[in-house]
């Protein structure tokens, strides 16, 4: 016998058993907080905000107040007109690097690292997300699951060409451990959590 071929015999006899059950994820402690209060308090530690908002006409106010009005915004949401162009869709990519804001919906948001699932059919362009100097996501509270577990079990069967988690504002940090917001993509993401 060769001796690659004992080493294989030998690997084969010494395989652990097989393990029959998944284990259990009770430890989660899934019931044991506040799936919102964890969205928002999580959001806040990495470097995110949110606003709570009733309806659509609190989002435009509230952008109205806090950005830059006269520079460029672009949205996927028909309901943020008034604020936000809604014809960018089919530009070249490249046009968009002077966007200070894009407004997206998310299908829904993960409480314990407060990431939200955005598709490329809400997004207009993958790059939507990405290029502007601030980002704005709009979830609703029902949409909102405690875990990355939960979140999975959502997007198991669905079908889409491009699909993202984003938590929290673009951030890197060197080894000294030096956190820098917006160095490569937005510096800002707010999160309209919405009745």
């Amino acid at each position: 016998m060769s001796s690659r071929a004992s080493i294989l015999e030998k690997i084969k006899q010494n395989q652990p058993s097989a393990v029959s059950d998944l284990p259990s994820l009770t430890f989660l402690g899934l019931d044991t907080f506040d799936i919102l209060e964890k969205y928002k308090t999580v959001l806040k530690s990495i470097g995110g905000d949110f606003v709570e908002v009733s309806n659509y006409n609190a989002i435009i106010d509230f952008v109205k107040k806090n950005y830059a009005t006269k520079k460029r915004m672009i949205t996927t949401v028909p309901e943020l007109a008034a604020i936000a162009t809604l014809d960018w869709f089919n530009d070249d990519p490249h046009t968009l690097e002077d966007v200070e804001l894009t407004i997206v919906k998310a299908h829904f948001g993960v409480a314990e690292n407060s990431a939200l699932w955005v598709t490329d059919d809400i997004l207009g362009q993958r790059v939507a997300t990405f290029i502007p100097q601030y980002l704005a996501i709009i979830v609703h509270k029902k949409d909102i699951v405690a875990t990355m577990h939960q979140a999975y079990d959502c997007i198991g069967n669905q079908e889409y060409g491009f699909g993202t988690f984003i938590a929290g504002p673009s951030k890197t940090a060197d080894i000294e451990q030096s956190l820098v917001l917006g160095a490569h993509g937005a510096r800002g993401l707010m999160v309209f959590i919405m009745d």
